[in-house]
């Protein structure tokens, strides 16, 4: 999320409509539904999470211990237990 200036973006009427409610203070606009995003969807992090998963429960179907997956992604062995229980 970043923060744009009101005055750039808008026209002169609508913020003085604006400012009969709220003068001066931060002011949040949500997204408008249907266009809202995923958790790590814009970053990427959703990506590679699902591909660090896919990694681990591989691994973990070729023999790999939970307790060796978890020491090598640093994660506790309840994390990767969720991670190849529920793929």
């Amino acid at each position: 999320m970043g923060y744009k200036k009101a005055d750039q973006v808008l026209p002169d009427e609508l913020i003085n409509k604006i400012q009969d409610y709220i003068d001066g203070e931060c002011l949040y606009i949500p997204v408008k539904k249907g266009k809202r995003r995923s958790w790590g969807a814009r970053n990427g992090t959703k990506k590679k999470l699902n591909e660090r998963n896919r990694k681990i429960v591989h691994q973990y179907t070729l023999g790999e211990s939970i307790s060796d997956l978890a020491v090598r992604y640093c994660l506790s062995k309840k994390s990767i237990e969720h991670i190849v229980y529920n793929a």
